[in-house]
């Protein structure tokens, strides 16, 4: 690497400063004169109709500006793009803690106040859909087609004639995303423009969406949104507030913030759905897969329908010729489940890689050389290449590393002082794609320093994109890091992906770095010369003595880019320690080994790799919302009922990116890591635990009494 390249370098993070100074700007931080607050009330059933509430006495309290309910709210289009409904568009009740009514208020805490005392009349419909397992008889498929049945060879007979048969279901429960910081926006009109700004993963998703609801057009609706205190896909698709905040600043008349409280996350802004797995495998006696089948029954909402995609990461992690992956779905009085964390891949490794680690020990067989047993070398599903796969390379490396050959192969034979100890494995893998994205760059001569603005509508969820993009233009342009500048979160920028679905990092970067070849090339081009070498952005602006020069690129993937199959690739360690008399368990270490192409920052990616085993490890071990079926609300309320893993929770953790060229994926040969960082986690610590104890645990989370 040239040692002036800053792309593949540990960079700290260009905002760093800002956010431990407190002077990174998040979305209900910005000033706005005669400011008004408003806040949500909800509905108290789970299914029924509001007959009546008691707007004249809230009208009538302290400071209150005004009631915003089914009532007196505009019209919306609630076809509009935004999820989950709950737009005061009628007195119909879904799911316990809709959105009935707002408050505005010259205080938060006037608003606060009057929406507590909202007294709320209903007609209850008695045959709410609220306990899941009781309803999952009557479990039918999607309505959508993108989750239809998917049948290779002949799963079923192939299976009964198998030497080897193993089956099991896995159950994973509600999980909620609960970022750091809540969704929040601040919304000002001016004339018939509305400014928004909010926390938004997809920045012109977010301006599409409200502009529809709203019944604008997009140019009329501007969202900012700079910092993101994390999302992990419940800010990807936007609710309800991001629209209700701009009805409640019309009506009153000025600039109103709404942030969501924490118990209010609960049911404002989806969760990831309950999932009951079953596996069925039919194998060799030396541990060749014949069939597969990966069958998911879930929950979605009454009006609507989300389904994670549970079995799309079995159709492609190992060879197996005869497989079956099926959906089916319950309309459920509960919000609508949503994008989280390595949607559908997250929770079907929990399924898939468990039940590999039960064949392995089935066959009395290492489930690392299981697994390399059954590795593809094509994508199993389409018959494409690989554009690149790191599966082997991240197994045999983590094994070194990690000290694999310490396993015991016989469970709860490890013993040390009142400890049992245990080694678990598992994969994982997340699609690796580009999205259309733009981008421009400025560039300014102010004597002999060259400065460059990078503009792009990108969005940074924490996960440094900042950085990155930085760095991208740095090298691209030949400049010093600290002469450019990026500047993003804007909808007036040019229009980019979103920081959803692992797509970010490839989308931006190539679009910065496009823009920089291509004001480079036009400035070649300009100067009317021609060069042995060719120069530098920076050193053409100096040797022409131009004072500025901007230029625009549009970016997208290759053309060739879909004839590859494309994906991240993980192998999960974990070590893990349980106290015999109590049941508790505690993740010694962990060890992700990840193949995600070209590596921009190793220090922005190793924390986002952290990121995603941690919530993995309290995906395994603590995390679960529970719901009372006869109310239909979550008797998880708060941080203090939901349980995420905090630092005492965690041992030592370590991540090895391998080294992998892709030259298929997209021209810089960037794959997301988002994603991947949680995929497999939760099996490789269930897996761990079986090794320790000898008890298979197949319902998360594994908690001490499951143990005891």
């Amino acid at each position: 690497m040239d040692d002036k390249n800053t792309l593949g370098k540990a960079i700290t993070r260009i905002d760093g400063l800002l956010k431990v100074t407190g002077k990174a700007t998040y979305a209900t931080d910005y000033p706005a004169k005669n400011m008004a607050y408003a806040v949500i009330f909800k509905s108290t059933i789970a299914a029924g109709q509001i007959t009546s509430i008691n707007t004249e006495a809230l009208q009538a309290m302290p400071g209150v500006l005004t009631v915003i309910t089914h009532e007196n709210a505009p019209k919306l289009n609630v076809k509009g793009g935004l999820r989950g409904g709950a737009l005061l568009q009628g007195p119909e009740v879904y799911f316990y803690g809709q959105h009935i009514g707002i408050v505005v208020a010259e205080t938060f805490e006037q608003a606060t106040y009057a929406a507590k005392m909202a007294k709320v009349a209903y007609i209850t419909h008695s045959d709410a859909r609220t306990d899941f397992e009781k309803l999952i008889p009557t479990a039918t498929l999607p309505k959508g087609r993108e989750l239809t049945d998917h049948t290779r060879g002949d799963p079923k007979s192939t299976y009964e004639r198998a030497e080897i048969k193993f089956e099991g279901t896995y159950h994973t429960p509600i999980e909620h995303h609960q970022p750091m910081e809540p969704h929040s926006s601040l919304a000002f009109w001016e004339g018939d423009n509305v400014t928004i700004y909010n926390g938004s993963q997809v920045i012109n998703g977010a301006q599409t969406a409200a502009a529809a609801t709203l019944n604008l057009k997009p140019e009329q609706v501007r969202i900012i949104s700079p910092f993101i205190g994390g999302g992990f896909g419940s800010k990807g698709g936007q609710w309800a507030n991001l629209a209700l905040v701009a009805v409640a600043a019309k009506m009153a008349g000025r600039p109103v913030k709404l942030a969501l409280t924490r118990q209010q996350m609960f049911n404002s802004v989806g969760l990831r759905q309950q999932n009951f797995q079953k596996i069925s495998i039919g194998a060799t006696r030396d541990g060749q897969l014949l069939s597969l089948t990966h069958e998911t029954t879930t929950h979605t909402a009454i009006a609507d329908e989300y389904i994670e995609s549970c079995g799309e990461g079995t159709k492609i992690m190992y060879t197996v010729p005869n497989l079956l992956v099926t959906y089916r779905v319950v309309p459920m009085n509960l919000i609508l489940p949503t994008y989280t964390r390595g949607p559908g891949h997250s929770t079907g490794s929990f399924a898939l890689e468990s039940a590999i680690d039960e064949l392995a020990h089935q066959l009395n067989m290492d489930p690392i050389a299981l697994r390399l047993k059954n590795q593809p070398d094509e994508d199993p599903d389409n018959g494409k290449p690989w554009s690149s796969r790191a599966t082997v390379k991240c197994l045999q490396e983590g094994a070194k590393a990690f000290g694999w050959k310490k396993r015991q192969q016989v469970p709860g034979r490890n013993l040390v002082g009142n400890d049992l100890i245990g080694y678990g494995v598992s994969c994982g893998t997340y699609p690796a794609r580009q999205r259309p994205s733009s981008a421009t760059v400025k560039l300014t001569r102010t004597g002999v320093t060259i400065t460059a603005i990078v503009s792009i509508a990108a969005s940074d969820l924490g996960t440094g994109t900042f950085t990155i993009l930085t760095q991208t233009a740095a090298d691209g342009l030949g400049m010093p890091i600290e002469n450019v500048t990026v500047r993003l979160g804007d909808s007036d920028l040019p229009p980019a992906a979103g920081s959803v679905g692992s797509v970010g990092a490839a989308s931006f970067a190539n679009a910065v770095n496009d823009a920089c070849e291509k004001i480079t090339s036009e400035l070649v081009t300009r100067s009317g010369k021609q060069f042995f070498v060719r120069p530098t952005a920076y050193q053409l602006m100096q040797s022409e003595q131009l004072a500025e020069y901007e230029t625009r690129a549009d970016a997208k993937a290759p053309a060739g880019a879909a004839d590859y199959s494309s994906h991240s690739f993980n192998a999960n360690f974990a070590e893990v320690r349980i106290n015999r008399m109590t049941g508790m368990v505690k993740v010694a270490r962990f060890l992700a080994v990840v193949g995600a192409g070209k590596i921009l920052n190793p220090k922005t990616a190793r924390s986002q790799i952290i990121g995603g085993n941690t919530w993995g490890i309290g995906m395994a071990l603590t995390e679960e919302s529970l719901t009372d079926p006869r109310w239909g609300n979550f008797t998880t309320r708060s941080l203090a009922d939901y349980h995420v893993p905090v630092n005492m929770d965690i041992g030592h953790m370590d991540v090895i990116f391998v080294n992998e060229k892709d030259d298929f994926v997209n021209k810089m040969g960037i794959k997301g890591i988002g994603e991947v960082g949680i995929v497999g986690v939760a099996a490789a610590v269930a897996n761990a635990i079986f090794n320790a104890t000898g008890k298979r645990v197949r319902n998360l989370p594994i908690t001490p009494d499951k143990l005891l």
